[in-house]
C-alpha cells in the first residue's frame, strides 16, 4: 500500500489542492490526515485562501480513502461536517510488518511517545517541522504543514511507498528520506 501523508491544512484549500493533485496523479491507496484540518488556530496567522468550507468539500470527496485522527484545533463542529471520522487521538496501521501510530502530535510526540515496539513508527504532525528519526529502534517522522511550516521549512508532506519513507515539498522536491 501505498499512502500520502499531510497535517495541518489550517483550512488552506490553496495548499489542499496541490497535495491532492498528487495523491491522485500517483495513484495513492490512502490519504493520511494528522489533524488540524479546518481551524487556523489562535496561535498561528491566517493562511492564504483560508476557506475551511471548501477545504470540508474537498476532503469529503476522498472520505473513503481517508486516514484521520484529532488535532488539537479540531472540533466535535469539525466531525459534523466531515464525513469521515477525526475525533480519535491515535490510529494504529500496519505498513511492510511495521506498526505506524498515527497522532496529531500534541499529546503524544518523539518526547511523549506512545508505548513503541522496536521498529515501530510513531507518525505525527503538530509542530509543522519535517523531520525523520530514528532512536532506540524506533522512527518518529512528522511530515511538516502543507500550509503554515515553521523554521524556515517548505510546505510539505510525508509519503510511504516501496520500502521508504519520504518527506517531500510541494513541488515534490525530496526534503527527507528514510529506507528500510
Amino acid at each position: 500500500m501505498k499512502f500520502l501523508v499531510i497535517s495541518d491544512i489550517h483550512g488552506s484549500p490553496v495548499y489542499l489542492e496541490k497535495v491532492l493533485n498528487i495523491f491522485e496523479s500517483n495513484n495513492y491507496d490512502k490519504l493520511i490526515l494528522l489533524g488540524d484540518e479546518l481551524y487556523h488556530g489562535p496561535r498561528n496567522p491566517i493562511p492564504e485562501g483560508y476557506n475551511p468550507k471548501k477545504v470540508i468539500e474537498m476532503l469529503n470527496q476522498y472520505k473513503e480513502k481517508i486516514i484521520a485522527v484529532r488535532g488539537n484545533c479540531d472540533s466535535e463542529v469539525d466531525q459534523m461536517m466531515l464525513n469521515f471520522p477525526i475525533m480519535s487521538d491515535y490510529h494504529l496501521i500496519i505498513w511492510n510488518n511495521k506498526k505506524i501510530f498515527i497522532t496529531h502530535g500534541h499529546i503524544y510526540n518523539k518526547d511523549n511517545p506512545l508505548p513503541l515496539e522496536k521498529g515501530d513508527i510513531l507518525l505525527y504532525g503538530h509542530f509543522h517541522i519535517p523531520m525523520i528519526i530514528e532512536e532506540n529502534n524506533h522512527f518518529f517522522l512528522n511530515p511538516g504543514s502543507i500550509t503554515l511550516p515553521k523554521q524556515n521549512s517548505p510546505h510539505c508532506y510525508g509519503i510511504f511507498e516501496n520500502n521508504s519513507i519520504i518527506i517531500r515539498d510541494t513541488k515534490k522536491n525530496i526534503i527527507l528520506k528514510k529506507d528500510f
